[in-house]
């Protein structure tokens, strides 16, 4: 999902959706160290996704004090 995705969202959303993804990381990790899945494209797309959502975390108080 894009950065100007993510913002539309609340707090609360993109807090549970990186949850869930910090999850799905974990199994994923797991699941290609015993070679259960070989798909790892998806792997670097949620790591990315979960990059995105902790910058967009910093970027709003660092916004919110200059306004």
């Amino acid at each position: 999902m894009k950065a100007k995705e993510w913002r539309e969202k609340s707090d609360g959303e993109r807090e549970k959706v990186l949850l869930e993804l910090r999850d799905k990381v974990r199994k994923l990790r797991f699941d290609l160290a015993t070679r259960e899945t070989k798909n790892s494209s998806e792997y670097k797309r949620i790591k990315k996704d979960i990059a995105r959502l902790l910058t967009l975390e910093k970027e709003v108080p660092i916004n919110g004090a200059n306004a």
